[in-house]
């Protein structure tokens, strides 16, 4: 074998074999314009390696959206993401998105209703509220993905 046929051959196995990391996850958030925890939110969510791209909307705009992604009354809290075909709703740890994102589970995605203290972008000091992580499934129904305390 030639210097040539091998260079032709490592390079398309190399092309094959795909890339060797993985690509990082990107997320759209609409919230409002001056909601602070939802920037702190943003920059937890960013702080574990997800990119996002902030989008600031009117109240109307964001109920709207909230809506049209499966998102109750009960269900909300005060900003909505998406990633990869998944609805992230409040202020979810970024451990649970990733969790999400690695297991796949056929559902709506992932909500904090309301705005628990402690949880990331609400922290205020040492007092921490324990909440959960619900997974949205298709038809509204919800399980808790995840306890925190």
């Amino acid at each position: 074998m030639n210097r040539r046929n091998f260079l032709m051959i490592a390079a398309g196995s190399a092309l094959a074999a795909g890339p060797v990391f993985a690509a990082t996850p990107s997320m759209k958030v609409l919230k409002s314009p001056t909601c602070g925890c939802c920037s702190a939110w943003i920059a937890h969510v960013e702080s574990a390696g997800i990119d996002v791209d902030a989008q600031d909307i009117t109240q109307d705009a964001l109920w709207a959206a909230k809506d049209n992604a499966g998102i109750t009354p009960e269900l909300s809290s005060c900003h909505t993401g998406f990633i990869e075909g998944y609805v992230i709703e409040g202020h979810v740890p970024a451990a649970d998105i990733q969790r999400l994102l690695a297991e796949r589970p056929d559902a709506v995605g992932l909500t904090v209703p309301g705005m628990p203290i402690g949880s990331p972008g609400m922290e205020m000091g040492d007092q921490r509220d324990a909440f959960e992580t619900l997974l949205v499934l298709h038809g509204g129904e919800t399980i808790v993905f995840e306890r925190h305390s």
